[in-house]
């Protein structure tokens, strides 16, 4: 596939909030052999998701203010925020934690 293709694809999927799931599936498909148990699956998507909660939840921490962001930046990062939130509520709940706020 192309470069524009791909970040046309990219662009597409982070407006419709499904950027971070999309890595997923595609790590899944490039890394994982098919048959894996279901268990190692979740597990690898717990571990990416993660990474992505701990990458966006640093950056909400470091921007600077005075930085203009265009509305479809901010709607994008609106969408990673609660794709991310939605992981984050179902890992609290499935280990038994208290419920984690969004970022910022």
């Amino acid at each position: 596939m192309d470069e524009e293709f791909l970040r046309k694809l990219e662009r597409q999927l982070a407006d419709d909030g499904k950027l971070i799931e999309a890595g997923w599936v595609g790590l899944q498909i490039a890394a994982i052999p098919p048959g894996a148990p279901q268990i190692q699956l979740d597990e690898m998507r717990m571990a990416f998701f993660a990474g992505a909660q701990h990458l966006f939840s640093s950056i909400m921490t470091i921007l600077e203010d005075g930085v203009e962001e265009t509305e479809a930046d901010m709607d994008r990062m609106d969408k990673i925020s609660n794709e991310l939130e939605a992981f984050i509520t179902e890992f609290a709940a499935k280990h038994g934690l208290p419920p984690m706020g969004k970022p910022g």
